[in-house]
């Protein structure tokens, strides 16, 4: 099963102009069997997913994206729909009280942006970010990133032995399955999803001409 694990939609996120529909469309044209609504901290009913799903023919499952003081966490697994900056240790315990599975998002985002680039951070200095003692994997690969901020990503995952995930963090029709994972058995549930993501059950796939 080919999923897009990182998309955000209007109105639900307001930073997108992705609509449902054209979503729904371009993922299928994209060759996916499926794709995770992650919005920035509003989560999907499951019969507004269903619904969506059932029209557009494609398996549909339902993510979120919290704010944390140490940055973006995307949540699966997990329906408490809470507002505001978060601390990592209070979502890291209501996460593993429900079973869920939490990812660093797009970790080293703007590090060179902001000058840490041109310090000439080690790996071993990437390695001792906080966050990554809160989660069950960290994001390798994200479509708003630049090639050098996902291979450091890489690069940290591999040295703390972490799982690694990937996603378009679409929120354009034009940019969804750019990063994509490949998951070794088929399911339905968002149990199933989250079981398939902690047993590591998956490979990732970069599409540049998405």
């Amino acid at each position: 099963m080919r999923i897009d694990m990182h998309i955000h939609t209007t109105p639900k996120s307001p930073c997108s102009v992705l609509d449902p529909q054209d979503l729904i469309k371009s993922a299928v044209h994209a060759g996916l069997d499926g794709i995770c609504l992650t919005e920035h901290q509003a989560l999907w009913e499951k019969s507004e997913v269903d619904e969506l799903a059932a029209a557009g023919g494609i398996k549909i499952f339902r993510g979120n994206e919290f704010t944390t003081n140490q940055g973006d966490i995307l949540v699966f697994g997990f329906y408490e729909d809470i507002k505001g900056l978060l601390m990592i240790q209070d979502l890291r315990e209501a996460v593993l009280g429900a079973g869920g599975f939490m990812v660093a998002a797009h970790p080293f985002r703007g590090f060179k942006t902001f000058g840490i680039g041109q310090l000439q951070m080690t790996l071993a200095q990437a390695c001792k970010r906080k966050v990554f003692h809160f989660v069950d994997a960290m994001e390798i690969g994200n479509g708003k990133l630049s090639s050098s901020e996902n291979e450091l990503s890489q690069k940290v995952a591999e040295n703390l032995g972490l799982l690694g995930t990937v996603g378009s963090d679409a929120h354009r029709a034009d940019e969804i399955g750019k990063w994509v994972m490949d998951f070794e058995r088929e399911f339905d549930s968002e149990e199933d999803l989250v079981t398939e993501l902690k047993a590591g059950r998956f490979s990732v796939i970069h599409s540049a001409a998405a």
